[in-house]
């Protein structure tokens, strides 16, 4: 059963959440599970794997979004797809909002109906393209750009003051570190323990430079 199999991964971790989230949870990756027959939403099929590498992935980032100084407590997730990070997140920080903002529309169709489905009420979902949207954000939050130059280049107009990226990845690559654009700098990186997953997770913390 998928929801006594969260309970257990979440045992493994520092995190706790209501019966209310983790059913909302729950809720998520069945809708995932059963919308991704129809339009491929992501390359993971199984339930059970969905809560490892989709469910738990994102919610080990929770406790280090109040690492940024803005505190207006909205947070973007640029390039979300099936809203990954983003959807978990929200569930988690019902106090916060998260706008999902993805280009494709059957994505932003499933997050809508997520939203309608699990009543989520902290959750916008934005059909457009990074570049086109404005708004000021305490947090951006990216798991899907190849490359950290590549998110800070195409959401930096999206950064509050004192705002912060939030940057999830793989294997961290020291010249990706290197390259990024002068107009950023490293607050932090933070090797993510996820359970049951295998290979490294990361989450690089940036902040815009104020000169």
């Amino acid at each position: 059963m998928l929801k006594n199999k969260l309970i257990q991964l979440l045992e493994k971790t520092d995190l706790h959440y209501s019966d209310l989230q983790i059913n909302q949870l729950v809720g998520y990756v069945e809708m995932l599970n059963k919308w991704n027959k129809a339009y491929n939403l992501t390359s993971v099929r199984d339930p059970q794997q969905m809560l490892i590498k989709h469910i738990v992935d994102s919610l080990v980032v929770s406790p280090y979004l109040q690492k940024t100084p803005n505190k207006n407590n909205k947070f973007i997730d640029v390039g979300t797809g099936p809203g990954l990070p983003g959807m978990p997140l929200a569930i988690a920080n019902p106090d916060s909002e998260f706008t999902l903002l993805d280009s494709l529309g059957k994505r932003i169709r499933f997050i809508t109906q997520v939203n309608h489905e699990q009543g989520i009420k902290n959750v916008t979902p934005m059909l457009s393209r990074v570049e086109d949207h404005h708004g000021e954000y305490s947090g951006v939050l990216s798991r899907a750009f190849a490359s950290i130059s590549d998110m800070v280049h195409w959401s930096h107009h999206l950064v509050a003051k004192d705002g912060r990226f939030f940057a999830l990845k793989g294997q961290l690559d020291q010249e990706e570190i290197e390259a990024l654009p002068e107009f950023v700098k490293v607050e932090e990186i933070i090797q993510l323990t996820v359970p049951e997953l295998e290979g490294e997770r990361h989450l690089v913390v940036l902040s815009k430079r104020n000169d």
